[in-house]
């Protein structure tokens, strides 16, 4: 039964997307300047920057695609959630204080103008922004394709449009997306995050108590899962039916690629007071680790209760959060959840589409030596055009929402985590290491991910990571090495120059 049919997940939906609208008409009043837009005015608080941070790592991928792919692959999914327990405070530690002190002392909107600051390079900024850019629009794309997911589950749109459902819904979404982001760009993500955040985590506890309920405890569920034969034992290991080197290559990306994450480190620009960063990895740590219970929670339910007959098999795993909410917990709560996942997805795809319109607005035209007249019209024109394509190429790429978040996670970590993790700590790195490691990240995560997917040329040789090896773990661990080997040969000499402003900062 879709939702719609249940007054009480209806009503509660709908006055969540009437919020948003008010939410981005109130914050489109806020928005006078391209500092509003892309940074929201500098001005926002540690709760706010906090769960804006959680929630900008925390969206449709986790709610709604980790429970699908732990479906698929059982336990080893965990394996992309175990380096909540540290990113926090790597993320903070390493690259946070110097952002956002950067940010105090120059004109900083984006990553990219990190970069430039950093290596006083066209290159290596506009090679970052091109990496936004391909990042942005597989990531967002995650987040549209988990909303028109639900929007099939709670409006029952399959029953309307039949095949094209998805692709109807995920229009439908990208409306409301693109009038909400194109109104209040960051002021409207941040506040919504606000919301959104404190809502999912009182959600998640929710859920996993009806989850654990649902299936009859964890004994219970595990016990279901392992007589099953849709599942067997396997569905329970460590590794569950991947490969080791899957497994590693999930731990990797998830921990280190966090420091090349542009729509996290964005939010350390907004941060009124630099001295609040301390806070910072013990809200976002504690608020993510109660976050992934809807993860594990539903992940262990879901197929728990195939197994006993309780819930048909899923054609797409991407619907156990779905089907879950709809089938075994109170219509009040499953319209709580539902909307704060609509919230956390629209709060994500804010943040998205203003990273993506920044580099194609700012920061591809600096690269060239240019500069935009009206940035924040232009601005408001690239969102249009970012989301759209990340709607398109979300509809074509045809696998599942981690999957999909796992291709756009690695290509920003792989491009940009290097540069930033290590230029922004040591001195000796270079503007031609810097180029080479995002040029080396971005190309070989696009080339492995094509090759990994095509299906068009059979006579192409297949490539090694058929065998359980990350495309983006491969592309992190080349751009690392890049960055270094090319440090060890460009300054061997003398240290590269940076100016006393940034050099002071690094020194802090």
């Amino acid at each position: 039964m879709p939702g719609a049919l249940r007054p009480e997940i209806l009503l509660t939906v709908l006055a969540y997307l009437l919020l948003v609208l008010a939410v981005g008409a109130w914050a489109a009043r806020r928005t006078r300047s391209a500092r509003d837009f892309f940074i929201a005015g500098q001005g926002i608080g540690l709760l706010v920057t906090a769960l804006a941070t959680m929630s900008a790592a925390f969206s449709g991928f986790v709610f709604i695609g980790g429970p699908g792919l732990t479906y698929r692959m059982g336990l080893a999914s965990l394996f992309i959630c175990i380096p909540v327990s540290f990113t926090a405070g790597l993320l903070c530690w390493v690259v946070a204080k110097r952002l956002r002190l950067l940010a105090g002392v120059r004109e900083i909107y984006t990553v990219p103008d990190v970069v430039y600051c950093r290596y006083r390079s066209r290159m290596a900024s506009g090679l970052a922004a091109a990496a936004v850019i391909v990042g942005t629009v597989g990531y967002l794309g995650a987040q549209l394709k988990a909303l028109g997911i639900l929007i099939e589950s709670i409006f029952g749109t399959r029953e309307i449009f039949g095949e094209w459902s998805l692709a109807m819904a995920m229009l439908i979404g990208l409306i409301i997306v693109v009038f909400y982001a194109t109104a209040g760009g960051m002021v409207a993500g941040v506040y919504t995050d606000l919301f959104q955040g404190a809502l999912m985590v009182g959600a998640a506890i929710a859920v996993f108590y009806y989850a654990l309920e649902a299936g009859g405890g964890l004994q219970q569920m595990a016990q279901s899962i392992i007589e099953s034969d849709h599942f067997g034992p396997g569905h329970l290991d460590p590794l569950g039916a991947i490969p080791i080197f899957t497994a590693m290559g999930f731990f990797l990306v998830f921990s280190v690629g966090n420091l090349g994450q542009p729509h996290m480190l964005h939010k350390f620009f907004m941060l009124d007071d630099p001295r609040k960063l301390k806070w910072m990895p013990l809200i976002v740590g504690v608020t993510q680790t109660l976050c992934v219970l809807i993860w594990l929670g539903i992940g262990l339910a879901v197929p728990s209760l195939v197994a006993g007959g309780k819930l048909a098999p899923l054609a797409n795993p991407d619907e156990a959060s779905p089907q879950f909410l709809l089938h075994f917990t109170p219509e009040i709560l499953a319209g709580i959840v539902f909307a704060g996942i609509l919230a956390a997805i629209m709060s994500t795809a804010d943040s998205f589409v203003n990273i993506g319109s920044a580099a194609i607005v700012r920061d591809l035209p600096k690269a060239f030596g240019r500069k935009v007249a009206d940035e924040l019209f232009w601005g408001r024109i690239a969102v249009v055009g970012i989301a759209v394509s990340a709607a398109v190429f979300a509809y074509l790429y045809g696998d599942l929402i981690a999957l999909l978040g796992t291709f756009a996670f690695g290509t920003f970590g792989a491009a940009l985590g290097p540069a930033l993790a290590i230029g922004l700590n040591w001195r000796r790195v270079t503007a031609a290491a810097a180029s080479a490691s995002i040029a080396t990240g971005l190309i070989v995560n696009l080339v492995l991910e094509f090759l990994a997917k095509q299906t068009y040329f059979e006579a192409l040789p297949k490539p090694p990571f058929q065998t359980g090896v990350l495309p983006t773990a491969v592309s992190l661990a080349a751009s690392f090495t890049v960055l270094f080997a090319v440090t060890w040969c460009t300054s061997r000499n003398q240290e590269p120059e940076i100016d006393e402003d940034v050099q002071l900062v690094m020194d802090l």
